[in-house]
């Protein structure tokens, strides 16, 4: 039975801006240009209500995936959320509702798209428009994410502009008449109208999807969404006014372009022909963000083995081809065989369902209490903004009807059928709420906290992590001879007794029992013997080089795919405090990541001296070596004390190499010629050493 093995990454193109402009276009498109014509139709000008209580529902749902996201940034958005939290059934039933509702979310804007441009292409319907342009960006994602990155920044900018004049024009031109009334509908009309106009905000959610794909995703993807939440905030609820304002509800009601129609009343025809190329921009961009999410759906799903591998496939751009082409194929399906306002409704459905869903998972991963469970973003007001998240949704849904609860009943069906039909057999894991379990006598999934681990190794170190200062005071054991690995462990634990008198048993007793259990971790010449413990200030670290290699005997179900019983050249004995496990994993993933690079091992056991032992392991940008000769640019360095020198914010000296000895830094420490110093700091701090005093 296969297990999570390997799968080819996506390559890491999208920046903040790229966020930005991919949630922005997904959100701002069918939701303006096409739906407020059939929202007037349910609720008149009571609908601008309708739009600000539909944004009520995603907010649980936008803190909530944030944090999933950030501790989680692989491909298939929610489907892995739901898969790693609450099992295999449910990730099921998540991800194909997911790839089903974005596949009607992105069918709705093509609708739209074809709307606009049949005002230029009379003789052409709208469906057929649609399909040709659901084509077209199929091939544009093939392409890959950077260039459809691209493309999206460049429509969303000329979006936002066009309108921006509309928005601020129209304001002038409101006639206040035209809401009375607005506040005459029942509550029942305002959330069923709510929740066929949801749809308008899930487009913020489809970034989700594609966070594999996203640089430095613990920063980029918080101020990404929330940027892009503010923006349709401000777009829909002065949209929706200046469409009402300047038009009445009734001659806005049924019209499939609203704004066009408002901007012919504003600014004549050539008004209404600029909203309407920002119309297309819109439906562009995020028929093009739709294509581009959903598309990560499948894949994802494939790379687990709950849909069939031909869909987990890269192409030479890497990106994932078979899948691109079976979301278009299901995209060309919904235009061919439904109306508009039934793909707004069934788009809307399948999301809030799966938003509702996905605030559980925030639940039960945080009560799950894995350590490796790391988001670098947490929700506020846990958890009533969860439990608040899984309410509304649930309440819209039975507003809206029985077509959209029956349809909410057959996708949780459909996921079912599919697991027992064709998953089941194939996936040996479990998911988070196991380790919940675990808490109440129940089993628990140990394959979850190792795939968590290795997200921790691939996202890195955060700017607070003192790792550099870590290893710059870590103590440096040095063996030449031939020693038991019961011998190295008594040797660091007398390292750390001197630091924390009378703790040197408790220390030695945890460093072999959790290699006895396979808790730590050894790979390519390297072991990691950690513990947390409770009332010390911050971590702290011993390392050993160890030239002749010592055995360690692991059991065979904790080595990882490139890990080895024998022998070890390098140990990091690591203690941190009790109180943040996540921090304690992320120095761990780090000194792992240099394990796994090939001529670490090499390096290591080449290295002169403890300072070239240490200057292995620190990150390239946040130190730079210098030695103080004479003829240097450093040399203005030589007969000061270092608390007399000036030194860019945050740097210090951390290790000096002196005559063949180390010597401690202290402010009263004179530099001498032929110091060999190293600082560490910030990159900007470093960079601006470099430039002061590093040979050209």
């Amino acid at each position: 039975m296969p297990i999570l093995e390997k799968s080819k990454q996506l390559k890491k193109e999208l920046n903040l801006f790229n966020i930005y402009m991919i949630a922005t276009g997904a959100t701002i498109a069918s939701g303006f240009f096409l739906l407020p014509g059939l929202a007037a139709t349910q609720s008149g000008s009571g609908m601008i209500i309708s739009y600000l209580v539909a944004a009520i529902p995603i907010i649980p749902a936008l803190f909530s995936k944030v944090e999933l996201a950030t501790a989680m940034p692989r491909a298939g958005g929610i489907y892995y959320f739901l898969d790693r939290s609450l099992g295999p059934l449910l990730g099921t039933i998540g991800g194909l509702g997911a790839w089903v509702g974005f596949v009607f979310k992105t069918a709705f804007a093509l609708i739209g798209m074809g709307a606009y441009a049949n005002l230029f292409m009379p003789h052409i319907s709208i469906v057929p428009i649609a399909c040709g342009f659901a084509v077209l960006f199929g091939i544009i994602n093939i392409l890959g994410a950077k260039k459809s990155g691209f493309f999206q920044s460049i429509m969303v900018v000329g979006l936002l502009i066009l309108l921006g004049g509309f928005m601020m024009n129209g304001l002038y031109q409101i006639d206040f008449r035209h809401f009375k009334g607005i506040f005459d509908h029942s509550i029942e009309n305002i959330l069923a109208t709510a929740g066929t106009v949801y749809v308008s905000y899930v487009g913020l959610t489809k970034i989700f999807g594609i966070t594999e794909e996203i640089k430095n995703p613990e920063k980029n993807i918080p101020w990404g969404i929330f940027l892009a939440f503010a923006t349709a905030i401000i777009v829909y609820g002065l949209g929706t006014v200046v469409m009402i304002g300047v038009m009445s509800a009734e001659k806005l009601s049924g019209d499939l372009t609203p704004v066009a129609s408002s901007a012919r009343v504003i600014a004549g025809p050539l008004g209404a022909l600029l909203v309407s190329v920002a119309a297309i921009l819109a439906f562009f961009s995020a028929a093009n963000a739709g294509i581009l999410s959903s598309s990560r759906y499948p894949l994802a799903m494939s790379r687990d083995y709950l849909l069939p591998g031909f869909l987990g496939k890269l192409t030479r751009f890497q990106t994932p081809a078979n899948a691109i082409l079976s979301t278009v194929g299901l995209v060309l399906g919904c235009l061919i065989l439904f109306d508009p306002l039934k793909i707004a409704k069934l788009a809307s459905t399948s999301l809030l369902l799966l938003f509702a869903l996905n605030c559980l998972a925030v639940i039960v991963m945080r009560e799950s209490r894995i350590p490796s469970y790391d988001p670098g973003y947490r929700s506020p007001l846990y958890p009533w903004m969860q439990l608040s998240g899984i309410l509304f949704p649930l309440v819209l849904i039975t507003e809206m009807g029985w077509y959209p609860i029956l349809f909410s009943i057959g996708l949780i069906g459909l996921g079912v059928f599919w697991h027992y039909y064709y998953a089941r057999h194939r996936v040996v894991r479990d998911g988070a709420i196991y380790h919940m379990f675990a808490r109440w006598g129940e089993r628990r999934y140990e394959g979850l906290d190792r795939e968590l681990r290795s997200i921790l190794k691939e996202k890195g170190l955060r700017d607070r992590d003192p790792f550099d200062m870590v290893i710059a005071a870590a103590s440096v054991i040095d063996l030449g001879e031939p020693v038991a690995f019961g011998e190295v462990v008594g040797k660091a634990a007398a390292r750390f007794e001197r630091r924390f008198p009378g703790r040197g048993e408790t220390l030695m007793e945890g460093f072999m029992q959790g290699t006895r259990v396979g808790a730590t971790p050894v790979s390519r010449g390297v072991a990691l013997p950690h513990m947390r413990l409770p009332g010390i200030e911050g971590p702290e670290m011993v390392i050993v080089r160890c030239r002749v290699g010592v055995p360690i005997e692991v059991d065979e179900d904790f080595l990882g795919e490139d890990a080895s019983p024998t022998p070890v050249h390098a140990f990091f004995f690591l203690i941190s405090p009790d109180e943040d496990p996540g921090q304690h994993l992320r120095i761990l993933a780090q000194i792992a990541g240099h394990a796994d690079n090939e001529t670490f091992l090499k390096r290591w056991l080449s290295a002169r001296n403890e300072q070239d032992l240490k200057e292995i392991l620190l990150r390239d940008d946040r130190f730079i070596s210098l030695v103080l000769h004479p003829d240097s640019r450093a040399a203005s360095m030589i007969g000061y004390a270092i608390r007399d020198l000036t030194l860019p914010e945050g740097s210090l000296i951390a290790l000096i190499h002196r005559g063949g000895d180390i010597v401690v830094p202290r402010g009263r420490t004179v530099l001498k010629e032929g110091d060999r110093l190293t600082i560490i700091g910030d990159p900007r701090g470093i960079r601006e050493i470099y430039e002061r005093y590093s040979e050209k």
